[in-house]
C-alpha cells in the first residue's frame, strides 16, 4: 500500500509540534502555512520587500520538518539582539528566506529550494504567494485590519476575511496547494490560533472550496488554552462552530480535544500573556457538529506553557487515517 497523504494547515508555531512528530511516521506530508502575519520580524520584512510573503511561520515549519542537526537549527533560528539597529529582532532564518525569495522570484520557489537544502521530510507551501492582510469584523460592527492589531480590540470576533496586501486582486492559493488538499487522505487543521493562524488559510476562496470538496478526512486539533482577543470564554464546541460558520457548512469529520487539566496557577502569564484559561470541554456540543470526537490527554507542560504532545496527537491521527482506494 502507498503511504497516506496528510496535509497540515495552519500557522508555524502551532502546527510545528504536529509536523515534528508526523515526519517520523510512514506518511507523505504537505504543510500549508499562513501568510497573513504582519507583526514582528515578518511584518517589518514584508513592509520593506513588498513581494515577500511573511517568512516567520514558514521558518518554524521548515525547522520542524527538517532533519538538520541541532547546531544548524540554532543558527537558522538565531535572533539578532535588540540593539542591532535595522537587524534588531530578526531571526537569521527570516533573512535567509527573504533573500532566497528575492533570488528565486517568489516565496513558493524559495521554499522548494530550502526544503531540499535542509533535507525536509515533505512539502511546504505558503498558502498564497502574495502577502495577505487579515481583516477581523467584530460583533459590534468594528473592523480591525492587520493580524497584529486584532487582539488589541476588546470584543468578540464575528468573522474574518483576507485581502491581498499590495493590490486589489482576490487572494489566490499558491500553486499545488489545492491539488495537495484534493489528493490528501487526511487534512489536519491546527493546532493554532483560530482566527489568525487557521482561518486566514481557509478564507482564500480556492482553499476553502478545496476543503469542502476533498474526499480526505478532515481533522481539527482544538486548542488547549483560550486566547486573548480571539477566543475568550470559548469552549471546544465554539471553536468548531466558528470554523463551520466561515465555510458555510459542516466539514470537519474528527475533532481532537485535550481533557487533561492544566494545573492551577501553572501558566507563566508573563511569558505566555496571550493565553488566558483552559478551553472548556463541551462533549455534547462538539458531537452535535462532527461525527467523531477524540477526547484524551494531549497535554504537555513545558517551561510554564501548555502545549500539545505531538506524539500523542499523531498516534491518534495515525489510527484514523485511511488510504483512499
Amino acid at each position: 500500500m502507498r503511504k497516506p497523504k496528510v496535509t497540515v494547515i495552519g500557522g508555524g508555531t502551532g502546527i510545528s509540534v504536529i509536523l515534528d512528530s508526523l515526519r517520523k511516521k510512514p506518511v507523505e506530508i504537505t504543510a500549508i502555512v499562513t501568510v497573513a502575519d504582519d507583526g514582528g520580524s515578518s511584518g517589518e520584512l514584508r513592509k520593506n520587500i513588498q513581494k515577500l510573503t511573511p517568512p516567520g511561520d514558514l521558518r518554524n515549519v521548515l525547522v520542524a520538518m527538517s532533519d538538520m542537526p541541532r547546531f544548524y537549527e540554532k543558527v537558522f533560528q538565531y535572533r539578532f539582539a535588540d540593539d542591532d539597529g535595522p537587524l534588531a529582532g530578526h531571526p537569521l532564518g527570516n533573512l535567509i528566506i527573504a533573500g532566497i525569495s528575492e533570488m528565486q522570484g517568489s516565496t513558493y520557489n524559495a521554499m522548494q529550494l530550502l526544503t531540499k537544502f535542509f533535507h525536509t521530510t515533505g512539502k511546504i507551501y505558503p498558502s498564497s504567494d502574495s502577502p495577505l492582510t487579515l481583516h477581523a469584523v467584530f460583533q459590534d460592527g468594528k473592523e480591525v485590519v492587520g493580524e497584529s492589531h486584532i487582539a488589541n480590540y476588546t470584543g468578540m470576533i464575528d468573522h474574518v476575511y483576507v485581502t491581498n496586501t499590495f493590490d486589489q486582486e482576490r487572494p489566490k492559493a499558491s500553486k499545488k496547494v489545492v491539488e495537495a488538499i484534493l489528493e490528501s487522505d487526511m487534512v489536519v487543521l491546527g493546532p493554532g490560533s483560530l482566527f489568525t493562524s487557521i482561518l486566514p488559510n481557509l478564507m482564500i476562496d480556492e482553499i476553502g472550496k478545496a476543503i469542502l470538496e476533498t474526499k480526505a478526512q478532515v481533522a481539527y486539533v482544538c486548542n488547549i488554552m483560550t486566547q486573548r482577543g480571539e477566543t475568550e470564554h470559548f469552549t471546544d464546541s465554539d471553536h468548531v462552530a466558528v470554523l463551520h460558520k466561515h465555510l458555510g457548512e459542516k466539514f470537519i469529520d474528527t475533532v481532537l480535544v485535550n481533557i487533561n487539566q492544566v494545573p492551577a496557577a501553572y501558566m507563566n502569564s508573563n511569558k505566555f500573556d496571550e493565553y488566558l484559561v483552559q478551553v472548556e470541554h463541551d462533549f455534547k456540543g462538539v458531537h452535535s457538529q462532527v461525527p467523531q470526537v477524540i477526547s484524551s490527554d494531549f497535554l504537555k507542560l513545558v517551561n510554564g506553557g501548555a502545549f500539545h504532545d505531538g506524539e500523542k496527537v499523531v498516534e491518534e491521527l495515525m489510527q484514523i487515517v485511511q488510504v483512499r482506494k
